[in-house]
């Protein structure tokens, strides 16, 4: 048998694979072998039983010669003689012929076996793999011609891998190795496994390898490994470019802004505040645009992340309407917002989240509109929060509809796309996402289009009818005068949600038709609301009808002042229409016209009044800005709100300030978060806590880092707030406002 053929025999056997096939000349060694053995196995057991019989035949006719006649003895010696040539034939022919078959039988096995083992031999000559046996020295004692070939030892037998130049790496698992070789082929890496197997014919133990060339594999391993670390430090870098940029472009909108506030503040015209409300606008568009970049970044690198919390879903969409009310009202489109009964009146998500997304949608709709007007409405389906955002604009074809929520895409003339970046759209679908919702768009080119936002809030019940909600206006007649639009149909779909009755009608003729087909309708009417927009077309056929006590409310826009309302009406409300408002008027409850500053999302006492002067007499405030304008910012708004302000430009003064051995301390501090003189996420930990205890010194950061880690690790080192850049002035003032009644408040 050829040495090949063995070593292929042996590999096969110790690594558990099906038996291997062998060439010709292999399978005629084996027949001669197996003829060897039939031969060993047939004349032992003849040889045995004529021994045996020649011995009890000698035994049997020494004891019939002594003891019986002559004639006697033939007899007995003939029928031993025929008994011992029975056995002997039988010996000779019937064991051969059993034994030759199962020996056939035998042989037909093993040839199989070699045959398999040739074949699986081939296969791995054929895909280049290495057969190694060695023994437990590791001393190499038969090798296939692919190692040779890759090793260039042609005679490696009793040598060890390691002689030969094989280097071994461990790797994850048991018996398993990464091998370096130098081939002629240059440097490969191979894939090697062992077995512990043992010889059949020596029953030695032997170690049986077989290994793989896995170069490829590797190297595109490392090529992948190598490219998300490239990957991940240019993300690295991405962020830290954005957050510089967003930091350096803060530093004078802050600027511009608060410049823009202060001046707003002094003696003006109207033409001189149109200009001051168009540099507000386009400051703010340019806050909103780093902002919206910002957030791609974080969604690129996957640190994006909500904080759910409960939340009015009303009042924040109220707000967000109102905030882009003005704007609508200067195109001469409406804008509106309905929420069904059966939203509860608080939610669990991201109050902040939510706003960006409603305000880009809202926002969109009231850019492209020209004509008609917007309308967002909310309502519970199933447990989830359903929100449309529905315009009149120009609409879009399918082809935008498919592309619209990609990044730096944009549908609608030329001229309108040049107002953004195309990342509004994508930045909300990916918020939505997260929110494990869907944002998608039906649209008609001419008809408009309507954008549905759904997701299940976190503990969002099932809608259920709220009774007392959809009755609180069950005794309410209601007779609407407003022109054609979204707002006056959704107003009356308002009303009778809650359990009232309405009539719209746009002209002084239907008016006319209504008296004249309807008798009853002044008997049972309570109250009558006209929209100031077509107040002077119905003011005569209004003056002396109905004749009863009813209830007369103007209905106006923010823009427009009390003083110009007519004498004649007992209540007024202020487009777009807040739910609480129009319940209360049409109740009895409310009479006057409600302050509203949509900007600062509706909150009172918000600006320079002379409640938070009082309260600031005599109150000092410590603030560190190493931007001058910014600072003279500051302290023009704070000295007008009637404190005390010192100011400091580095971290050095700021900590030299606030020691114990300073001649004052202040009430309050305001520091920007990078300032000459350190590190202010490092600073700033420390001042905070020399400020804890009993100084308890509240202290508000401004940053231009708009990122929730900044502000996380802020807040947790002891800072009250954390307010990122433009800073509204009013915000500033308010939030100091309620720091220092907290401080005074506490024991």
């Amino acid at each position: 048998m050829s040495e090949l053929a063995k070593l292929r025999e042996k590999v096969s056997d110790g690594l558990g694979l099906a038996p291997v096939a062998a060439q010709p000349e292999d399978r005629v060694d084996a027949t001669r072998r197996h003829a060897g053995t039939e031969h060993e196995i047939g004349s032992g057991p003849i040889s045995l039983y004529v021994a045996i019989s020649l011995a009890v035949g000698a035994f049997a006719a020494a004891l019939i010669a002594l003891a019986v006649p002559y004639v006697i003895t033939v007899a007995l010696a003939s029928f031993f003689g025929a008994v011992l040539v029975g056995v002997l034939l039988y010996a000779l022919f019937g064991k051969t012929v059993r034994n030759t078959d199962a020996l056939t039988e035998d042989l037909d096995v093993r040839l199989r076996q070699t045959q398999n083992r040739s074949l699986i031999a081939e296969m791995q000559e054929a895909m280049g793999d290495i057969v190694v046996i060695r023994n437990l020295d590791r001393r190499i004692v038969e090798a296939n011609r692919i190692f040779r070939e890759m090793t260039g030892c042609s005679a490696p037998e009793g040598l060890s891998c390691e002689e030969i130049g094989i280097a071994f790496r461990p790797g994850d698992k048991v018996h398993a190795y990464d091998v370096e070789i130098a081939t002629p082929f240059g440097q490969r890496i191979f894939s090697w496994h062992d077995v512990v197997t043992r010889d059949l014919a020596s029953s030695r133990l032997l170690i049986s390898s077989i290994a793989r060339d896995v170069t490829e594999e590797r190297l595109a391993l490392a090529e992948r490994e190598d490219a998300r670390l490239r990957a991940e430090k240019a993300d690295a870098e991405k962020a830290r470019l954005l957050a510089t940029v967003s930091h350096e472009i803060r530093l004078p909108l802050s600027g511009m802004l608060g410049m823009n506030h202060l001046l707003s503040q002094t003696k003006i015209n109207e033409e001189q505040r149109n200009y001051l409300d168009g540099m507000k606008q386009s400051g703010q568009s340019l806050v909103q645009l780093v902002e919206d970049l910002l957030d791609y970044s974080t969604m690129e690198a996957g640190r994006f992340k909500l904080n759910p919390r409960a939340e009015n879903l009303r009042r924040l969409i109220e707000s967000i309407v109102e905030m882009l009310a003005h704007r609508a009202h200067e195109k001469g489109i409406e804008i509106t917002s309905f929420v069904s009964p059966d939203v509860p009146d608080y939610l669990d998500f991201d109050p902040a989240r939510l706003r960006q997304v409603l305000f880009n949608l809202l926002g969109n709709a009231v850019k492209f509109t020209r004509e008609g007007g917007v309308v967002i409405r909310a309502r519970m389906v199933d447990g989830e929060l359903q929100v449309t955002v529905e315009d009149t604009g120009p609409g879009m074809s399918e082809s935008e509809q498919a592309r619209i929520f990609g990044e730096f895409e944009q549908a609608g003339p030329m001229s309108q796309r040049s107002a953004g970046t195309g990342l509004g759209l994508a930045i909300s679908a990916r918020i939505v996402r997260e929110f494990g919702g869907s944002l998608t768009v039906s649209s008609h080119r001419g008809k408009g289009s309507i954008f549905t936002l759904s997701f299940r809030p976190g503990g969002a019940p099932v809608a259920v009818p709220d009774p007392g909600r959809r009755r609180c206006l069950q005794h309410t007649n209601v007779l609407l005068i407003a022109p054609r639009g979204v707002a006056g149909a959704v107003t009356m779909e308002a009303i009778e949600a809650f359990g009232g009755k309405c009539v719209l009608i746009h002209q002084p003729e239907d008016l006319q038709k209504l008296q004249d087909g309807a008798a009853d309708l002044s008997a049972d009417l309570t109250d009558i609301i006209v929209d100031r927009r077509v107040s002077l077309l119905f003011r005569d056929a209004l003056k002396d009808w109905p004749q009863q006590n009813v209830r007369r409310t103007l209905l106006v826009s923010p823009e427009e002042r009390p003083s110009t309302m007519h004498v004649s009406f007992d209540a007024w409300l202020i487009r777009p229409l807040r739910e609480k408002s129009l319940i209360d008027v049409l109740c009895g409850r409310l009479r006057g016209i409600e302050r509203r500053d949509a900007l600062n999302d509706n909150h009172p006492d918000v600006g320079f009044s002379s409640r938070l002067k009082e309260g600031a007499s005599g109150v000092e405030i410590l603030v560190a800005e190493d931007d001058a304008v910014n600072a003279r910012i500051i302290r023009a708004v704070l000295e007008k709100s009637g404190y005390i302000v010192r100011a400091v430009d580095d971290f050095q003064a700021l900590r030299q300030s606030l020691e114990l051995g300073a001649a004052r301390l202040p009430h309050l501090v305001i520091s920007d978060l990078n300032m000459p003189g350190g590190e202010g996420l490092e600073v700033l930990p420390e001042l905070l806590g020399m400020l804890r205890g009993e100084r308890n010194i509240p202290v508000i950061v401004l940053s231009g880092d708009a990122s929730a880690d900044t502000a996380e690790i802020l807040l947790k080192a002891g800072a009250a707030k954390v307010l990122t850049k433009p800073t509204d002035p009013r915000q500033l003032v308010e939030e100091i406002r309620r720091m220092l009644e907290a401080k005074r408040l506490s024991p």
